[in-house]
């Protein structure tokens, strides 16, 4: 049968605005991935997307007239209900995959794919899902999504988040860690909820698309339902489900290396201040690698920056440092990012010497720790 509804464009928009990520990935090699997937189910239209590494699926209340199934531009669909003046959408599918759309007094034809070219949507166990509050996942995500390697790291792990689950002194935590080779980020997060209920691998690695995804289905629910199985994870509540394609491989020794910084000296500065200082001093640093000079004395700090074309660039920080004096070199950007996601008032930066990590944590951000390795001068 030929497919015929009418919609209410903001819920048709909100539900094609939470598909653009997925279904505009560049470089696919599939023509049918940039499409929606839209079939009748009830009173609802069931909209799909997928780029192979997640897939989304999701419900919208729909007037169905005739049942049906097609696949249509995304993109192309999505900017049509977006710019229409009419509050409902009509849509009739009529020969060959194409698609006539109404929006008060202005129509368009749009040509479609067979549904019959579209992957199936990943299979998945109903049960051992798990509820939690969204702000749990958001807050995990929100302190170590910025230090995710990029797609182009050669260490194909990395880019990805590490997931764990532990139990100290009988509390729970969950735990997230990302890396890029070049700083470690880690946040865990206290859950009254019994972790020995959630079943995940020694090595549970969800793709930086998949974490992206994941935060957006987080933001604006209250609570989310989460399951995971050998390759895949879920997220679903209810009317929407999420399934996320895990990465296989080995991550990092993460502890060692926050093990291996002494917790002794101690710097500890302001963190707007301090922030604020460093986007001054990242005027003048060399694009590629945004190196920055520190030089910790008493009660000040000397950031400078020299970039060989433009000029240089110098600016003071009070602090409270009782260490020996010390010169060291970091990418400026790293700190720019984890001073953005923390909240304290007061950094404490742990650094033992000119050629060592530099470890940040503060008391206001419970359960957050960020290492920043150091660079040559």
């Amino acid at each position: 049968m030929a497919l015929k509804c009418a919609v209410s464009k903001n819920d048709l928009m909100e539900g094609l605005n939470n598909l653009q990520n997925i279904t505009n990935k560049r470089g696919t090699t599939l023509a049918i991935l940039s499409n929606v997937l839209i079939t009748t189910s009830g009173s609802a239209l069931i909209l799909t997307g997928t780029d192979l590494e997640v897939g989304l699926k999701l419900s919208v209340p729909a007037e169905i007239y005739e049942e049906g199934t097609i696949t249509l531009p995304s993109k192309k669909l999505f900017e049509i209900v977006r710019e229409s003046g009419s509050d409902v959408v009509n849509i009739e599918e009529t020969d060959n995959s194409w698609v006539g759309i109404t929006a008060g007094k202005s129509k368009y034809n749009l040509a479609g794919m067979s549904s019959d070219e579209f992957p199936e949507f990943p299979e998945y166990d109903e049960e051992g899902f798990n509820r939690f509050e969204s702000f749990i996942f958001l807050e995990l995500i929100d302190k170590v999504i910025f230090s995710i390697a990029n797609e182009q790291e050669n260490v194909y792990s990395l880019t990805a988040v590490l997931f764990e689950k532990e139990k100290r002194d009988g509390v729970n935590y969950l735990k997230m860690i990302s890396s890029d080779g070049h700083r470690l980020s880690i946040m865990e997060k206290e859950v009254a909820f019994d972790i020995d209920q959630l079943q995940i691998s020694d090595i549970t690695l969800i793709p930086k698309k998949g974490i992206q995804e994941l935060k957006k289905f987080c933001e604006g629910r209250d609570a989310i339902e989460i399951s995971f199985e050998e390759k895949q994870l879920i997220i679903r509540d209810h009317d929407s489900v999420m399934v996320i394609r895990l990465k296989k491989g080995e991550f990092p020794r993460y502890q060692a290396i926050v093990d291996a910084v002494a917790l002794e000296n101690c710097v500890k500065i302001n963190r707007i201040p301090f922030l604020e200082s460093l986007k001054r001093i990242n005027l003048f640093t060399e694009d590629i690698f945004h190196t920055i000079q520190l030089q910790i004395e008493n009660d000040r700090m000397i950031l400078s920056s020299q970039n060989a074309d433009i000029g240089d660039a110098k600016d003071e920080q009070s602090i409270s440092y009782p260490g020996e004096p010390m010169v060291v070199g970091f990418n400026c950007r790293y700190f720019i990012e984890t001073l953005q996601v923390m909240e304290c008032e007061t950094v404490e930066a742990y650094i033992n010497s000119n050629s060592s990590p530099c470890l940040m944590k503060a008391k206001e951000d419970q359960g957050f720790i960020s290492i920043i390795m150091p660079m040559q001068l």
